[in-house]
């Protein structure tokens, strides 16, 4: 199951620690029950600070998410809108371009 990482500008605290990254996994559809899929397209705030819980490792909790930098909130909407989409629409990554590029090079018979 596809899974982004994603670096904290401003870390989380957490009792005596700090969380500096997280790891957002790709929602399956019961964890996407009561939201619109069109709200986490759009990135709106409150259908990603919903997901976010969800979906993150390590777990964060509903107050954790509501305090997050706003530039950590853009960069998991931008994760979790990635994860909605069909690979057909994503920008295919180089070695799936020189996979494609090697096979289409190869005479067939």
């Amino acid at each position: 199951m596809h899974a982004g990482s994603i670096p904290l500008e401003t870390p989380i605290p957490r009792g005596d620690t700090h969380i500096t990254a997280i790891t957002l996994r790709k929602p399956s559809a019961g964890e996407l029950r009561g939201i619109a899929l069109s709200d986490l397209l759009r990135m709106e705030t409150g259908a990603v600070m919903t997901v976010l819980p969800r979906i993150t490792d390590p777990a964060l909790t509903p107050p954790e998410v509501s305090k997050m930098d706003p530039a950590d909130l853009m960069a998991c909407a931008m994760e979790i809108s990635s994860f909605l989409l069909p690979k057909s629409l994503l920008p295919a990554d180089s070695s799936d371009a020189a996979t494609t590029a090697t096979t289409s090079a190869v005479p067939a018979g």
